[in-house]
């Protein structure tokens, strides 16, 4: 009897710890920046301004457990150094949450990394690279962080307006789909009036 009682406590263990276990241990692989298309002729006096996320897809996205989140925006505020002030607005708990970090030119037009980095001890490396853009409607950017020492990527699907056409969506699934992520590292915004216009 204590023998099937050890027994099942040690089984009961294993399934803790495996359920306890980061979901993340299984991500798909980042790709190479190389690998990720860059906007040719990347200006950055035209990417600057307010975008809105429509759209978000990575390695640790998971619809399943995600679902739909509600929109928010993302002000790129250009400095004289041709670095961007990135202020990011979400909607929180019924308030705003303004989140703010600088993003310094890399070796090419359009590829940025994370300014201060020292200020984020678990971050190792945060890349960020204009896939595509025409300015005025839309852009896909990736994103590329080592984080505690697991690799993280996403793109998100900027708007100039809260809604897309159907086919830059499309569009963007493809992008998505072309780096190795699967519907269920997809999904779309809720769009909103709350702190995004801020």
């Amino acid at each position: 009897m204590g023998l099937g009682v050890l027994c099942l406590g040690l089984v009961l263990l294993g399934v803790l710890q495996s359920q306890a276990q980061d979901s993340t241990q299984n991500l798909i692989p980042a790709p190479s920046l190389l690998n990720v298309p860059l906007q040719p002729g990347f200006r950055t006096d035209q990417f600057r301004g307010r975008w809105y996320v429509v759209g978000l897809a990575g390695n640790a996205v998971q619809k399943e457990k995600e679902g739909r989140f509600t929109m928010y925006s993302t002000v790129y505020e250009l400095r004289e150094n041709n670095s961007y002030n990135v202020t990011s607005i979400l909607v929180r708990d019924k308030g705003c949450q303004y989140w703010i970090r600088t993003f310094v030119p890399s070796s090419r037009a359009g590829q940025f990394t994370l300014g201060n980095i020292h200020n984020y001890p678990q971050v190792q490396s945060y890349h960020v690279q204009v896939a595509t853009t025409d300015y005025n409607q839309f852009a896909m950017v990736f994103f590329q962080k080592t984080y505690e020492n697991k690799q993280y990527f996403k793109i998100t699907l900027y708007g100039r307006t809260k809604e897309l056409s159907p086919e830059l969506k499309e569009r963007f699934v493809r992008f998505a789909k072309s780096l190795g992520l699967k519907d269920d590292n997809i999904i779309f915004s809720v769009p909103t009036d709350q702190c995004i216009d801020n």
